[in-house]
């Protein structure tokens, strides 16, 4: 099909006010939060509704149109760049709130609908939505679903998928279908377990359906400044082999402080300390008072300068906008950035910390640390001038080497920012080909053509020729299941 053929359908299909095709509007769409890599696309459609999505989804995949969906675009790792000039499905137009049940703990919401609004929404009741991206006041739950992302209280709460019970889900081929069950376990395999985190690889999800929960009777914050990076990571590791399991744990270093202190979120750290917590505490009031109580003692006998507990709202409220302004912050002193987010043992932190100072000295760029300490994914900012020959290069290197580092001591890649192009590649760290090619054959079944977010994720392994009959063997059972498991919740279109 030509372009202004395409064009002419995609105008059909949603009007002309909700198609963007020119130069000049597609040029914000080139990136999202990861703006090392980027890619212009053909247009970008905005739906409403699953039905206009569905339609958009098969008019593409008819015509073998490459196309992506995209959130509000704070992705970290590339997920929603065009990179073979895709139609990109823009989700934000469906932002809505389409049912709360407060009784059940459940509110039903299009994937558009920004991650702080539901809880806004909500909060009169005294509920909220747990998961809390640093990005919470612009990231979209449909976006949060696709990477599987954390936040700052994952460490008791648990990530997104934690959080998802059901989604109806239109896949890449325009079938409409219902992934999860809104109360108990869905029967057979977690299909939805298998859609969060996928990407966007798997299939546009236009209904959400969450598990809300009440607001914790107390809250107990507490600020612990330390002069070695070693004594504030001894110090997690002790609070939680006490028994003790903060709502969060959230560490940041000597230029991570330096960064956020030159923002509108001062909070006076001394120039000279090397890390410092910010520890949380939730749940019935004499249970909160004794635990904060027993983490005090606990940075004390660790050597702490300086602990306090929050002694009001404003206190805690501007404590944790510098925590979760300090990406944001970085802008402060460094004209470019990359974030990683490997994750690793929490025992590992002080080895890894200096092992990341190691690969900072070699490289020449300074690296920027603030981590989710509690649960070990760290986020180091490596910081350089693209308008420097060489120096994008060696920021994407000292990228890859430190998560090199994360999986060498038992870790991962990514905890909540996911692979899509950024660390594609550092997936065979973690993966044999063989196992790579069983990823591949499992998103075949639901993206046959590799027309939805084509070259995300997955690397494409050397030998999957030679692995072609167990892959189509995985493939032939895997598609049998989906379509039994699929067929009674599928709408024709």
């Amino acid at each position: 099909m030509k372009h202004a053929e395409l064009i002419h359908e995609l105008i059909a299909i949603f009007g002309a006010d909700r198609v963007l095709h020119k130069h000049n509007e597609l040029v914000v769409y080139e990136c999202d939060g990861y703006v090392a890599q980027s890619g212009r696309p053909r247009a970008v459609v905005f739906p409403e509704t699953t039905e206009e999505v569905a339609r958009v989804v098969q008019l593409l995949h008819r015509e073998k149109i490459p196309f992506l969906p995209r959130g509000a675009g704070t992705g970290l790792s590339g997920g929603a760049t065009a990179m073979n000039e895709e139609v990109i499905i823009s989700l934000v137009r469906m932002n809505k709130m389409l049912d709360v049940d407060f009784e059940n703990m459940r509110a039903v919401v299009q994937p558009g609908h920004v991650n702080l609004q539901l809880t806004k929404q909500i909060a009169k009741r005294n509920f909220y939505y747990a998961p809390d991206p640093s990005s919470q006041s612009a990231c979209t739950i449909g976006g949060n679903l696709a990477e599987n992302a954390g936040g700052s209280h994952c460490l008791k709460y648990g990530v997104t998928t934690n959080h998802i019970v059901a989604a109806k889900v239109v896949l890449p081929t325009g079938r409409v279908v219902d992934f999860g069950a809104e109360f108990g376990d869905a029967v057979g395999y977690d299909l939805l377990g298998l859609l969060i985190g996928s990407e966007g690889t798997l299939g546009i999800a236009t209904e959400i359906t969450v598990r809300i929960l009440k607001k914790p009777q107390a809250v107990k914050t507490i600020l612990a400044m330390f002069d070695r990076v070693a004594d504030a990571s001894e110090t997690v590791s002790r609070i939680i082999g006490e028994g003790i399991i903060p709502a969060a744990m959230e560490m940041m270093d000597q230029l991570a402080m330096q960064a956020v202190d030159k923002s509108n979120y001062h909070v006076g750290y001394p120039l000279d300390i090397e890390a410092v917590l910010l520890i949380e505490v939730d749940g019935l009031a004499a249970g909160v008072r004794a635990e904060s109580e027993k983490i005090v003692d606990f940075c004390k006998e660790h050597q702490v300068r300086q602990v306090k507990v929050a002694s009001s709202d404003a206190e805690r409220a501007l404590w944790w906008s510098s925590r979760k302004m300090a990406f944001g912050a970085m802008g402060r002193i460094s004209p470019d950035y990359v974030v990683q987010d490997g994750v690793i043992p929490r025992t590992k932190l002080t080895e890894v910390l200096q092992r990341i100072r190691e690969i900072s000295i070699s490289s020449g760029l300074r690296i920027a640390n603030v981590f989710h300490a509690g649960d070990g994914n760290l986020h180091p900012l490596i910081c350089y001038d693209a308008s420097v020959p060489f120096e994008t290069e060696k920021a994407m290197k000292a990228g890859s080497d430190i998560l090199k580092v994360c999986v060498d001591v038992g870790g991962s890649i990514t905890g909540e920012h996911g692979v899509g192009i950024e660390k594609i590649e550092d997936m065979r760290y973690l993966f044999s080909d063989a196992e790579l090619c069983t990823q591949i054959a499992i998103r075949t079944i639901f993206n046959p053509d590799d027309l939805c977010n084509s070259g995300k994720l997955i690397p494409k392994p050397g030998r999957c020729s030679e692995m072609k009959h167990t892959s189509s063997i995985i493939k032939q059972q895997l598609e049998i299941f989906v379509d039994k498991s699929t067929k009674s919740a599928s709408h024709s279109m």
